[in-house]
């Protein structure tokens, strides 16, 4: 929600408190400000000027030379704008001046003549153009009234000021609104709440005269429907006050009509939609639900099918509005409109929703009707509306109105027991004070007996119980004023589960090896599948669907981190990241059956994301390590060349005994593509939840060797196809308890090897626990070794 300090300030009176100041406190006491933005953006040394003369340029066709008074002296002033004209008053950036997109003024010669200065465009002053009228939008900024000459642009458009955007919980649709916020305002600072006084002076005629009838057909879907007529309405713009808070809250002024019905929706919080008159057909409205398939071309051009279940407004023939989401064209304000129908409706905030989504059209309007309104304020919305149409002179207010108010919603009491809340808050706050916040509220309250009574008006919907009251007075008294204090209670001793235990370990074991950790969404888009080239029956397919999902994008609950890995490696690669070393651990989502009620089950993952120096052995060597600091011994590598997420070839599965813990490989080339990744990336993904059923974070003393070791090597040429495990396996199978470790330190091919063979060089140590060992031992058991790995895998030795 943009709140313009300036108008807040029309409100309440808070002119000695600094927006910084205004900001924190409101923030303090429950109102959580997201950014504060200043509405000039850099403008400096930009004037009123009135054009005196325009005359042609000798040596420019397209260009014209202007002389601009500016009070004090004229300008000459060379241009090609195309929309000025004598006596006109415009923004004149004078030579030293500055604009919000960087541009510095300076004395120049265009084409031979003197320019001491510039003509300026709204979007040069840094109006956004998607907030600039149609008569404003192309050329220099025609200013629609005479101002002081050489008065700073800021003063006269009004460009001084700031602008705090206020986040506004969905509870609190109190809020949503300038007079909600001053509201807010007027309690955190003790300061008094000014109220516009909404009066009409003139009314004349009678509104059966215009609309025959106003009928409700369902009721629960229209809680209250207000409306009035205004005749001989005049359409122009707005005067600049009117469309200077609208630029400012984020709204494109229109004409004088819509930009008023806008403007109380966003001081009042009440959405309000204006008819054409004329155009309705017949003398009644009739608010019903749609027709299967009705069709309605709505303000935005576009034609929308409605099915049964939406609410809209109808004349006799047609419909003339989506309730609560936008109007139809049909009977769309214009110039050329006379007569108009003021709507102030309250409807179900959450068929509005359903519908605003089911047609994809999210409005301002919609977006507040949500929020689920106060009805109460119906009424006074519909008559500020009348009131400032007559206070710009744009047309005659009639006598009457038609008002259809079902369900009325009332008032109610609640009951503050100031010891309990006091017990509650843990300080010690008197009966007067709480009273005194409650009131500023305008929670209507008073003392009696031993508690006091609290009146809750209609717009607070979201206070219903005792508890709700004793918050209202901690965030007013402030929260952070509250001592914080030890709970206390049954002594109890916290300690963490095995399965934190691991994740820790694994934690600041991989973070220990140079990688970072990221957390992402669980919510995925289905394309992020055909992204990674998932097979099209692969069971990781079948994902649980969000029943009322953000978008497309967040649509499905993941079975895979692979794909937001890929995202966030893909993300660092497009910012020129050299180097990306990521991890996560997070739930993949499987649904159970195809009843969607059933919730799913949630598989702990650790993924680990790589690129930039490093290979297919650096992470494989990352888990050897990871699954040692774990206790897990004895993991195998083998090679899987039908996952299409990865390289063939270069691709494994992890297996533990007969159990598969999870994949190591290099990302296609295809996938890579899919992400705009041009650099070689790895990528593992495990079960965390078998991993951490077979951890073993026991550490047992083993004491050192005692006696020395002999190193033997062996250097063997073998086919092309060979597995290192094959060799590794045959060395352990035919070592006898002597051989301690195995390490490879080679593998080579080129230059004097054949060709489809392949050069591996391992590093063999012998030793034994209880005795020296000796060169005829060893010699017997390497012996062994080789004449076995010569047999089985046809190798030779190199020499």
């Amino acid at each position: 929600m943009l709140i313009p300090i300036k108008w807040l300030k029309e409100y309440v009176d808070i002119d000695d408190v600094d927006t910084r100041e205004l900001a924190d406190k409101l923030t303090m006491s429950g109102s959580h400000v997201d950014s504060i933005e200043k509405i000039d953006k850099g403008v400096e040394k930009v004037v009123v000027g009135k054009i005196l003369e325009i005359n042609s340029h000798p040596n420019a066709d397209k260009l014209v030379i202007t002389n601009i008074d500016i009070g004090e002296k004229t300008l000459q002033i060379v241009t090609g704008a195309t929309n000025i004209k004598v006596n006109d008053y415009v923004p004149v950036a004078i030579v030293g001046a500055e604009l919000p997109n960087g541009m510095k003024i300076k004395k120049s010669k265009l084409r031979g003549e003197v320019s001491r200065g510039m003509l300026c465009s709204a979007s040069e002053l840094g109006i956004r153009e998607d907030l600039i009228s149609k008569e404003l939008k192309d050329g220099i900024y025609i200013l629609n009234e005479e101002y002081p000459l050489g008065q700073d642009i800021r003063e006269a458009l009004g460009l001084r000021g700031e602008i705090i955007d206020f986040e506004i919980t969905p509870n609190r649709s109190d809020c949503l609104s300038i007079i909600g916020m001053a509201r807010e305002t007027a309690a955190t600072f003790s300061k008094k709440l000014n109220y516009p006084e909404i009066a009409i002076k003139n009314e004349t005629g009678d509104i059966k005269n215009t609309i025959k009838n106003i009928e409700v057909e369902n009721k629960d879907l229209c809680n209250r429907y207000y409306a009035k007529v205004i005749e001989n309405v005049e359409i122009k713009p707005s005067p600049m006050w009117i469309k200077r808070k609208l630029i400012e809250s984020n709204i494109r002024p229109i004409n004088n009509i819509v930009d008023i019905t806008n403007y109380v929706m966003l001081e009042l919080g009440q959405p309000i939609h204006a008819f054409d008159l004329d155009k309705i057909n017949g003398n009644d409205i009739i608010i019903r639900n749609a027709k299967e398939n009705e069709k309605i071309t709505t303000l935005d051009g576009v034609e929308r099918k409605l099915s049964e279940d939406m609410l809209v407004i109808a004349d006799n023939k047609n419909p003339i509005a989506i309730a609560g989401v936008m109007g139809g064209e049909n009977t769309e304000v214009d110039e050329n409109t006379k007569n108009i129908l003021i709507e102030s409706a309250n409807f179900n905030g959450r068929n509005i929703r359903l519908t605003a989504k089911k047609i994809g059209l999210r409005t301002d309007a919609s977006a507040k009707y949500e929020k689920d309104l106060d009805p109460n304020i119906s009424d006074q919305a519909c008559k500020r509306v009348c009131q400032l149409i007559e206070m710009i002179d744009s047309g005659n207010i009639i006598d009457g109105n038609f008002d259809i108010y079902s369900n009325k919603t009332e008032e109610f009491t609640i009951k503050l027991r100031p010891k309990k809340a006091n017990e509650m808050l843990g300080v010690e706050l008197s009966d007067e004070y709480m009273i005194d916040v409650l009131n500023s509220l305008e929670l209507k309250s008073y003392k009696k007996e031993d508690h006091i009574e609290v009146k809750i008006p209609t717009f607070r919907s979201d206070i219903n119980i005792e508890t709700d009251l004793v918050e209202e007075v901690g965030r007013i008294y402030g929260f952070h004023n509250i001592k914080s204090e030890p709970l206390i209670g049954v002594l109890t001793k916290g300690v963490k589960s095995k399965k934190r235990k691991i994740e820790d370990t694994i934690k600041n074991s991989l973070t220990g090896m140079g990688l970072n950790e990221i957390t992402t969404y669980s919510f995925i888009s289905p394309k992020s599948y055909d992204k990674i080239s998932l097979e099209k029956n692969s069971i990781k397919r079948k994902n649980v669907e969000i029943m009322n999902p953000l978008g497309d994008d967040y649509s499905v609950m993941r079975t895979t981190l692979i794909s937001n890995t890929l995202d966030v490696l893909s993300r660092n690669y497009k910012y020129s990241v050299k180097k990306a070393w990521t991890y996560e651990i997070g739930n993949v989502f499987i649904p159970k059956d195809s009843d969607k009620m059933i919730l799913p089950t949630e598989n702990k993952t650790l993924t680990i994301g790589m690129y930039g120096k490093t290979d297919f052995f650096y992470l494989k060597g990352m888990l050897n390590n990871l699954f040692s600091i774990l206790g897990i011994k004895d993991v195998e590598y083998i090679v899987e060349e039908n996952n299409n997420s990865f390289h063939p070839g270069r691709c494994a599965n992890i297996i533990y005994g007969d159990i598969d813990l999870g994949v190591i490989g290099e990302i296609h080339p295809d996938v890579l593509n899919n992400y705009g990744l041009k650099e070689k990336t790895y990528v593992s993904e495990i079960n965390l939840d078998i991993l951490s059923s077979i951890t073993n974070l026991d550490k047992k003393y083993k004491e050192l060797p005692k006696y020395p070791a002999i190193t033997r090597d062996i250097a063997l040429v073998v086919d092309e196809d060979i597995l290192v495990k094959e060799i590794q396996d045959i060395i352990k199978q035919n070592s006898g308890d002597l051989v301690e470790s195995i390490n490879l330190f080679d593998i080579y091919k080129g230059n004097q090897i054949p060709e489809n063979k392949k050069s591996v060089a391992y590093s063999i140590i012998y030793r034994a626990k209880d005795r020296t060992l000796k060169d005829e031992e060893v010699s017997q058991v390497h012996e062994k070794i080789v004449e076995k790995l010569i047999n089985n895998l046809n190798a030779s030795l190199r020499d």
